[in-house]
């Protein structure tokens, strides 16, 4: 959302303006840690967010100073911000392109010319590859879990490679293209809270994601041995292309509207033309359903943008900001505009990471905690687009390395393995943590702009 540092200005901080937050993440840790304790798979996820966000929001109303009805105006005004809009207009057409192009062929053609283009000797990098290309292309983790889990364990059954290795491999690749994806949720909450350019937030993750790839590359290599691969079919490069189209209109840097627009129209034009039975008819149902698809998330980011919008106006914020500011100033120097810089991203990376181990999901950490990156970003000099990689780069971190993450969750399913075993193995999510914390060590460019 946009910065509000000025307005601000004038409202005295609170801690109290913070309880709705608190009662938020309570609810949904609380639950969800009750749930597992009994057992339940996928625990974290049995309470949808925004249920959990519901009593916040009373909350937040009833700690008001103002009046009722102004109280609730505050509340509404924060839902319907064009930020907020705007991001989940985003995510109905972003989910709208994945359902359409799982329903023309597009993940299992994707899944295919990645196997046969692949060597055997270099199985696991493959899989990582081909698991980072579809999750970049659909823009979801779990999507491209659910779609390349399967073939993975047969892979890996059928030649005695270890099976919490895949996984691992499996699981790098998913958080890889989730965290660069144009259309990933988590980009649009962090370039939208940000109020940067999808191609410029891109840029400033490919600096760090690419490193971190190699190394995990690398590392899969050494180990892998398969000596077979599973047949393959015929490539079918059509239904391919919507996924390389919106990928090179995306860095090209056209309008994500535009973008996802023309995705979902040339994923629906293949499936007119290549799938049988498939009819206008099931397009559109199939749009409709990608928007459903978004509900929750959709929901999610217009509570929490209308309980910042009360938070703010309480000086909730304000309070928060000023608290971390105060631990940046301990590690920053007065005279050395770097070290603050050092500090202020170290910041926003502690807090979008806690915030994530709370949630247990990368894309509500960042709607949670994008108002004050923001603010921190601002007030000491850190550019939008670097704070949102950042903020998306520490999200992907934690959430690929949490047991009780719905990604490991799916996997652990699938493998039959114990959550923990999968992550142990998420090598790529470690090496990317190793990478942003270097990046923010040495001097970065971003730096060197915002001194300017």
């Amino acid at each position: 959302m946009p910065s509000t540092a000025k307005k601000d200005q004038n409202i005295p901080p609170s801690a109290l303006a913070l309880l709705p937050l608190g009662i938020f993440l309570a609810l949904f840790i609380g639950v969800g840690t009750y749930l597992t304790m009994q057992g339940v798979d996928f625990a974290f996820y049995q309470l949808p967010a925004p249920v959990a966000a519901l009593p916040a929001v009373v909350v937040a109303i009833l700690l008001s100073k103002e009046k009722l009805n102004k109280a609730i105006e505050q509340f509404i005004r924060g839902v319907g911000h064009s930020d907020i809009i705007a991001m989940c207009m985003i995510y109905l057409l972003a989910g709208a392109f994945a359902s359409v192009a799982k329903a023309s062929g597009g993940v299992d053609a994707t899944v295919n010319l990645g196997l046969a283009l692949i060597p055997a000797s270099m199985i696991l990098p493959g899989l990582f590859v081909i698991s980072a290309f579809i999750a970049t292309a659909m823009g979801t983790s779990m999507g491209t879990i659910a779609a390349v889990a399967p073939v993975a364990l047969g892979i890996a059954q059928a030649s005695g490679m270890d099976v919490a290795l895949t996984a691992g491999v499996v699981l790098s690749g998913a958080m890889f293209g989730d965290n660069l994806s144009i259309i990933s949720d988590t980009t649009i909450a962090a370039t939208r809270s940000q109020g940067c350019q999808m191609k410029d937030k891109f840029r400033e993750n490919v600096k760090i994601a690419i490193p971190a790839a190699i190394a995990a590359i690398v590392l899969f290599t050494f180990n892998s041995s398969v000596t077979q691969l599973p047949e393959t079919s015929p490539i079918e490069w059509l239904k391919v292309m919507p996924y390389i189209t919106i990928l090179v209109l995306a860095v090209s840097g056209v309008n994500v509207f535009v973008v996802l627009s023309v995705g979902i129209l040339l994923a629906g034009g293949v499936g007119l033309t290549s799938v049988a039975d498939y009819s206008l008819t099931n397009f559109g149902k199939d749009i409709y359903g990608g928007f459903g698809n978004m509900q929750e998330i959709f929901l999610l980011s217009m509570l929490i943008g209308g309980i910042s919008e009360l938070m703010r106006q309480q000086g909730g914020l304000a309070f928060l900001t000023q608290s971390i500011s105060r631990v940046i100033n301990v590690f920053s120097s007065k005279h050395k505009a770097s070290e603050n810089l050092r500090a202020s991203e170290f910041g926003i990376a502690g807090l979008v990471s806690l915030t994530n181990f709370c949630t247990a999901n990368n894309t509500v950490a960042i709607i949670v905690s994008g108002g004050v990156a923001r603010e921190l970003a601002d007030e000491n000099g850190v550019t939008p687009r670097r704070s949102a990689s950042l903020l998306d780069i520490f999200s992907c971190v934690i959430q690929g390395v949490l047991p009780y993450g719905a990604q490991a969750l799916l996997l652990g399913s699938v493998f039959e393995l114990s959550p923990l075993d999968v992550v142990a193995h998420s090598y790529y999510c470690f090496f990317l943590a190793i990478a942003a914390i270097i990046a923010i060590i040495m001097k970065h460019p971003s730096r060197k702009l915002a001194n300017a």
